[in-house]
């Protein structure tokens, strides 16, 4: 199979179902933007320094991925089958941010991300998710999308801005703190 087409190069794309539409649509800026999350994932889980956290990130990956074919389908395709949402894993990434507020120290001040490559990408990946989950909202403005999906993204968030600070915490590096 090769990698291009050349049906792409007057700007359309076809959805899952062969739906074509323009590359600016949309659903394609909120499937494009949430496969984004997913390489910044990977490339967080290549930085990461513990195991248990990389694993719990590929787990996220997957989940993204199915998120990534939900959006990429247009509401009255219904000639296959999706793969299902992971719908557990909002609950988890609840008790995982709880996890590390418990651990990490209280949080006063507003933090500037920095203070380690990966606490940084951590940082990153949190502002790559608040824009899928913009995108995702305004796709479901126009065309329903499943509510779990904006839960996910909106706890994803939360979830790598409290990695970031579990991290500074293990690798006890001093966070940075936002001066007035």
């Amino acid at each position: 199979m090769k990698l291009y087409t050349k049906k792409g190069d007057q700007g359309q794309t076809a959805l899952l179902g062969g739906k074509k539409v323009a590359k600016s649509h949309l659903r394609i800026e909120a499937y494009g933007t949430v496969d984004e999350l997913n390489a910044h994932l990977g490339l967080l889980s290549d930085l990461c320094k513990f195991d248990e956290d990389v694993t719990y990130l590929t787990r996220i990956q997957h989940c993204l991925f199915a998120i990534g074919a939900q959006l990429a389908t247009p509401e009255e395709e219904t000639s296959f089958e999706l793969p299902e949402l992971d719908k557990c894993i909002l609950e988890e990434l609840e008790a995982q941010i709880d996890e590390i507020t418990a651990l990490a120290p209280p949080l006063k001040n507003f933090i500037l991300p920095g203070g380690h490559t990966t606490i940084s990408q951590c940082h990153i990946a949190r502002c790559v998710c608040r824009r899928a989950e913009r995108c995702v909202i305004a796709l479901h403005e126009v065309a329903v999308q499943d509510s779990f999906i904006l839960m996910l993204l909106n706890r994803l968030s939360d979830y790598l801005f409290a990695l970031g600070r579990k991290w500074a915490h293990k690798m006890n590096i001093q966070e940075r703190i936002w001066q007035k």
